[in-house]
């Protein structure tokens, strides 16, 4: 049996009509082929939120968005209706959370509760509202966007201030003073130059004198080296010379200590025989005795007419005076 082209077109239209609405309602969430679990979520403002957006449970998704319509005339809430894909356990105090990217991709979070009970078909979700990622821009935006137009407000002051202190005068004084600024730089920039530069030659004649440095570095070497040894042999020759006379007057000192120690000398004697020490104690007493005496009978020794009278013939003395006696002893 020969199907004509009519038959043909016609099957193939009823086809692509039945693929179309079938593939119209999945990209709506809603599938044809088995029975559908539907919840329904109340928001005071779903933003962005599309039909077929995600819906999900800790990133994994559950359903689609099928539908989104007023609660009333005066769209008090809006009222979305989720189909959900499985059949999922969710705890009856969860919430619905729209989140909204910049991009304008939106989707419901289900963030589950703690319930021991479960959500049944045509339930309504509990919802809060969450603000969109623009709106939370917006609202971190505003404040720099206040700070920064009192900014821009000080900014025009100060430039109000100094444009009010740059009278004729300080105009003047400022160039004078840029222009001085300007001939100091030319000066350094020909101190600086490289070739005919002040700072170049001073350059050069360094390198000449360290390059010379480097060059009679062995002549200074042998000359410190010859000075260091001569100075050293003069510390030398001072340092002996000086030990020998210290060694010469130790000597010496060792025999005046041996003479003095001896009975030989008169310095032995007299530091160890008691007798000589007497004797000459003696005369000593004795010639402070004559002393006396002369002072106070000067006739007795000497028979002058100048004294006016006849020889002193008083007792001597047999002690020295006090003060004599003193003076000794002091």
């Amino acid at each position: 049996m020969q199907v004509s082209n009519e038959t043909k077109v016609g099957a193939l239209t009823v086809i692509a009509v039945t693929l179309l609405i079938l593939g119209f309602n999945f990209l709506k969430g809603k599938t044809l082929l088995k029975k559908s679990n539907v919840l329904y979520a109340r928001f005071p403002d779903v933003g962005a939120l599309e039909p077929a957006n995600q819906v999900k449970i800790k990133g994994y998704r559950i359903g689609n968005v099928y539908k989104i319509d007023k609660l009333d005339k005066d769209v008090s809430e809006v009222v979305v209706t989720i189909n959900l894909l499985d059949e999922i356990n969710i705890p009856s105090n969860s919430v619905a959370v729209i989140n909204s990217s910049l991009t304008g991709n939106s989707s419901i979070s289900v963030v589950p509760g703690d319930s021991k009970t479960f959500l049944a078909k045509g339930d309504t979700l509990q919802s809060i509202s969450n603000p969109d990622i623009l709106s939370k821009v917006m609202t971190s935006i505003d404040p720099v966007m206040a700070n920064v137009k009192q900014a821009v407000d000080s900014l025009k002051l100060l430039l109000s201030n100094v444009n009010s202190m740059f009278d004729a005068n300080t105009k003047a004084n400022l160039k004078h003073t840029i222009a001085n600024l300007k001939t100091t730089s030319d000066n350094l920039s020909v101190m600086l130059n490289s070739k005919n530069g002040a700072l170049a030659k001073t350059l050069t004649n360094v390198e000449t004198f360290t390059t010379n440095l480097n060059t009679n570095n062995e002549k200074l070497n042998t000359t410190i080296e010859n000075f260091k040894t001569t100075s050293q042999k003069l510390s030398e020759l001072e340092l002996k010379e000086t030990v020998t006379n210290l060694n010469n007057s130790i000597t010496q000192l060792q025999g005046i200590l041996q003479k003095a120690n001896s009975k030989d000398g008169s310095l032995g004697l007299l530091i160890h025989d008691p007798k000589l020490y007497n004797n000459l104690q003696n005369t000593t007493r004795s010639l402070n005795i004559l002393l006396d005496d002369f002072k106070l009978h000067p006739k007795r020794y000497i028979n002058v007419s100048v004294f006016g009278g006849k020889k002193d013939k008083s007792e001597p003395l047999k002690a020295p005076l006090a003060d004599s006696i003193y003076n000794n002893q002091k």
